[in-house]
Formats: structure tokens, sequence, C-alpha cells
């Protein structure tokens, strides 16, 4: 079995052994945070519970193993998924590490939100890197973005793009430098405007949510952005749409460009609303109920093969074993 090596745990990084686990590689795991292996316990047990709801068959399970040093993790390991808290001076030297004892021919990934591959190379001894950003719950959301910097070879990122297509997931390949990539700076932009409609008391978390969850939140999941606009120009498609409500670019409905200041009090109303919003609900508990509506959306769409659902049916078209 091809050999996946995790440095770092938490959410990500043990959601990433996850996938690797289930999609039948074996896994050298390291994180010294005494709590590591529980959480590692815990999204494994998770992920084993609704992966195989997704996919109509998986290859036999690869073997766990828990190591004491980054040294031991990565000796051996084909693919190196670094997944350490998201501080720059943390992961230079994690990676400094990894690339001390692993071979020089292993891809080393790392897990962020928003650093660049030519940040986290500054003074690497390889600096032929590749970014994988997933989405949580990694073990479930297929994509993964792709950040190569310009050192690193078309050989390595063709050969990064076959392991994570290996492994379930569709891997987005971004040619160009930016902080946060793509994904989250969308993300962000929506999140900032989210802050303001709540600080100026125009809508409550649960409203926003809810805003989210029944309206074009579903469109998103089987459409995007793009193919949801063109739709809504009509039968004259995109060109009508942009025509129309292009102008409405130029009028100050948002506030992109200003961040609202998260102050006390902001973060008070809105720590108040959230935990309104659960409803006592754990954490624990409000993943299950995302784990649960993600695999029906998935099942769903593979049965129309359409969006996130037609990738999964190539995939096991492709495979024969899924």
């Amino acid at each position: 079995m091809p050999v996946a090596a995790v440095v770092g745990g938490g959410v990500i990084g043990s959601a990433w052994a996850s996938r690797f686990l289930l999609q039948g590689w074996d896994v050298a795991f390291h994180d010294p945070a005494p709590i590591a292996e529980s959480v590692l316990n815990g999204v494994l047990a998770k992920a084993r519970r609704w992966v195989p709801q997704v996919y109509d068959d998986l290859p036999e399970e690869g073997t766990l193993t828990l190591c004491a040093s980054i040294a031991e993790a990565v000796t051996g390991a084909e693919w190196i998924q670094e997944s350490t808290p998201e501080r720059l001076e943390i992961k230079r030297a994690v990676l400094a590490e990894i690339q001390a004892a692993c071979a020089e021919t292993a891809i080393v990934a790392a897990s962020t939100s928003g650093f660049m591959p030519s940040e986290l190379q500054a003074d690497s001894i390889r600096p032929e890197q590749i970014l994988a950003h997933p989405y949580n719950p990694v073990y479930l959301l297929p994509i993964v973005e792709c950040v190569p910097s310009g050192v690193v070879p078309e050989a390595t990122i063709e050969r990064a793009e076959a392991i994570l297509g290996d492994i379930g997931m569709k891997p987005i390949i971004l040619r160009a430098e930016i902080p946060a990539h793509v994904g989250d700076r969308l993300l962000e932009a929506v999140w900032r405007e989210a802050l303001w409609l709540i600080k100026d008391g125009v809508a409550t978390t649960g409203q926003i949510d809810d805003i989210m969850t029944h309206g074009f939140g579903l469109r998103w999941a089987q459409k995007g952005l793009f193919e949801t606009y063109r739709t809504a120009g009509g039968e004259a498609g995109m060109k009508h749409f942009l025509e129309q409500f292009g102008p409405c670019l130029q009028w100050p409905w948002t506030k992109l460009t200003d961040v609202p200041d998260l102050d006390d009090t902001l973060i008070d109303t809105i720590v108040r609303q959230s935990d309104a919003q659960a409803a006592g609900r754990s954490v624990s508990e409000l993943e299950d109920e995302r784990d649960a509506n993600l695999v029906a959306m998935l099942k769903a769409l593979r049965a129309r093969d359409s969006a996130a659902g037609a990738f999964l049916n190539a995939l096991g078209a492709a495979t024969g074993s899924r």
C-alpha cells in the first residue's frame, strides 16, 4: 500500500488521515498534542460512518500508525500532508524538519487557508512543494485547491494531481499565487458582508444562515455562481444578465472595501445569536447533521449525474472500485 504521512492533527489533519485511510492508503500520523489521538479517533469514526454511504465501494482500509516524531512519520511516505496551526513560523519550522527526513521524491503539501507557496518555501532546502488546501470535512468534500509556485516542476504537479485523484478528490490546479487562494477569498467576501449585517442590526446569524440554506446555497451546491447567474439571464444567457445587473456593481449595496471592527460588542452579539441558533446542540451533533445532509445531497447529485455527483460517478467508472 502507498503511504501518506500526516503531520499535525486537529480537524483538518485528522480528516486528511481519514480520507487517505478510507481510500486504501497506509497513514503515518504525528501530532504531539495530548488530545491529538482522541481528535483523530473522533474524526475517523465520523468518516467511517459517512464515507461508505457516498461511494458504491471502497478499497480495504489502510493501516494507521501513530508516530513519535516527524522523522518517523515521513520516512518512506509518498505524500506528506502538513496540517499544523496557521502560523507562518510554525509551518516553516515543521516543513524544514519534514524535508530533513523525507525522501527527495516525496510530495510535501501544506494545509493552509492563506499562505502562498512562495512564503512557505522561503529558505527551504527543496522548495518543490504543492499546496493542497481542502474544505472541511476533507473526508467528504472532494474539492482541493493545489497551488504550485513557479519552481515546482510540471511533472510534480501532474503526480500530485494523480495522487489526489486516487483518493477521490477533485484537484483544482491554480496557476497563480494569491493570498487565501480562491475559495477562501470568496468566503471572506461573504463573511465580511455578513458581519456588517449583524453589526448594523439588519439580520441575525440565524436569519443569514436561513437565507443561505433555503435560498442561494441550494443553487450554488449544484450550479455554482456563474451558471446560477447565467440562468438568471433567461434565454439570452450571461450577456443579458451582465447587461441587466452589471450597473448594480456601481451601487453602494455592499461594504466589501471596509471591515467592521470585531470589538467586544460585535463578538458578544455573534456569540449570543450563534448560541441561540445552536439550541443546545454540541459541535459533534452539528457535524453529524452536516455530514448527513452532505451525504444526502451528494447521493441525490449522483442520481442526477450532476455537479459533484457527476464527478463521483466518473471517479467510480474510472476506478471500477468506488
